[in-house]
């Protein structure tokens, strides 16, 4: 099920609200874990299982790691915790690719049982893991009851697609939640707003995206970069646009989920862009591979490359079993090594010039771009050749509209703060008049997106597929 079709603004999520707000405090995060249950089932009913068994498993080793965090004995359940959990996240989303590999350069075909890649396994896996660690590492409290465990992984608006949530950051919310009026409020709005940057925006430019990443061969300068454009905000807006959503209706239930997404492209660096985008997968890698490894606070330089190697090896793994990603990520190791060692970020807060945090901004952008290509293209060779189509001019017959780059121009606008100071200003800042206008103008655009549902076709998050 996905937060974009009539069934569930009409159907599930009118009942999932009614029932959650009707049902007794007692009984309400029992409603919450069933309907989760359902909306995951609805599109995947054959994994439920397996998200199921991996909740139990890992309560279990909360249980355990509570009672023996300190010790030799710690150390190993930490050991078998995530080997478990990486064991079924290489199941199903890395074992056909390893097997596709063994084949293309040893020539042995290994016979391995093909599985399908269950949509949301890489969120709820981390989730799981960052439960059990951060129990063995005494920063969170161990659950003790198993449905808040499971309402915990699994709580529909973030399951798909995130943002990641730390067990110790809604740990008190899962006791005594935060249901107003003025929450609900801002939910909604927040909600309507996720939803028209997705559906208005983001399949807008994939239209276009779609069609010039479809012909990467043969394409000319403005339209490569006209399809770059296009993707990355398509893919801002997508995803971003999914956050918004599930930020929404976790306020509409009373949770408190940390932001996602802080205006990326306005970032002054590469390292700055990776604190803006997906922040709390970034979060993640940081807080359980890269402090462990040492971070930055090591005695030499290699270690702080071989370190910042680790990390952006899995994080580009972490997105697809594709080569492209890895290559995504080694794209982004090279870039962030290069800041890392050169102290980029604070040559630039230290500059009185305008001039070079400007430059370097522009830069910071095209290299963003560039890395979205290879993350885009159908596959890495692909990718290559449309970077150089980007960058080696040749002529080409584009039919790119005015309507199209008047939208671009939007898209730019709506990718900074202004667009979203618009709508989700609360009403002391905006007083009676204010909140209402936002109502108004909110109430339009969800009419906007309920029309394009209806007469559109299906279009996932992007984000679905990792």
């Amino acid at each position: 099920m996905v937060f974009s079709s009539v069934f569930f603004l009409f159907v599930f999520l009118p009942i999932a609200m009614a029932g959650y707000y009707l049902m007794p405090k007692r009984l309400a995060n029992s409603f919450l874990l069933l309907a989760s249950i359902a909306f995951y089932a609805w599109g995947e009913h054959k994994f439920v299982v397996i998200m199921l068994g991996s909740i139990v498993v890992n309560w279990a080793f909360g249980l355990a790691l509570e009672t023996r965090g300190g010790k030799l004995s710690g150390k190993v359940l930490i050991a078998a915790m995530v080997f478990f959990n990486l064991a079924i996240l290489f199941t199903y989303k890395y074992l056909g690719f390893v097997e596709d590999n063994v084949e293309r350069f040893f020539g042995v075909g290994l016979g391995l049982p093909k599985f399908a890649l269950p949509v949301g396994i890489s969120f709820y896996t981390f989730q799981a893991m960052s439960y059990a660690i951060d129990v063995y590492r005494k920063v969170a409290p161990v659950q003790k009851n198993p449905l808040n465990t499971a309402l915990y992984i699994m709580m529909f608006p973030q399951i798909v697609a995130g943002p990641i949530v730390r067990y110790g950051d809604i740990a008190a919310q899962l006791k005594v939640k935060e249901r107003s009026i003025d929450n609900f409020s801002y939910g909604l709005r927040r909600f309507i707003f996720g939803l028209s940057k997705k559906l208005i925006l983001a399949n807008t430019f994939a239209i276009y995206a779609d069609s010039i990443f479809g012909t990467a061969y043969t394409i000319g300068t403005f339209e490569a970069w006209i399809g770059i454009v296009a993707y990355t905000l398509q893919i801002y807006f997508d995803f971003s646009g999914y956050s918004d959503m599930a930020i929404g209706l976790g306020a509409m239930l009373g949770f408190k989920f940390k932001e996602n997404f802080n205006y990326p492209y306005m970032a002054s660096s590469v390292t700055d862009f990776w604190r803006r985008w997906h922040i709390s997968l970034g979060a993640w890698f940081r807080d359980y591979v890269y402090f462990p490894l040492g971070g930055s606070r090591v005695k030499t330089k290699s270690r702080l490359v071989f370190n910042l190697f680790v990390v952006w090896t899995l994080t580009g793994i972490w997105h697809g079993a594709r080569w492209q990603f890895v290559a995504w990520g080694m794209l982004y190791f090279g870039l962030l090594t290069f800041e890392k060692l050169l102290s980029i970020p604070q040559r630039i807060e230290a500059s009185e010039s305008r001039f070079f945090p400007m430059i370097y901004r522009v830069c910071t952008l095209l290299a963003v771009m560039c890395g979205w290509v290879i993350f885009r293209a159908n596959g890495l060779r692909a990718g290559l050749k449309y970077v150089q189509s980007m960058f080696i001019p040749h002529a080409d017959v584009s039919n790119i509209s005015i309507g199209f780059l008047c939208l671009i121009v939007i898209g730019v606008f709506a990718a900074t703060p202004a667009m979203k100071s618009c709508f989700i200003k609360n009403g002391d800042e905006t007083g009676a008049a204010g909140l209402a206008a936002q109502y108004a103008g909110l109430l339009l655009l969800f009419t906007v997106c309920v029309m394009l549902i209806i007469s559109g076709g299906y279009n996932p998050f992007i984000y679905f597929n990792f």
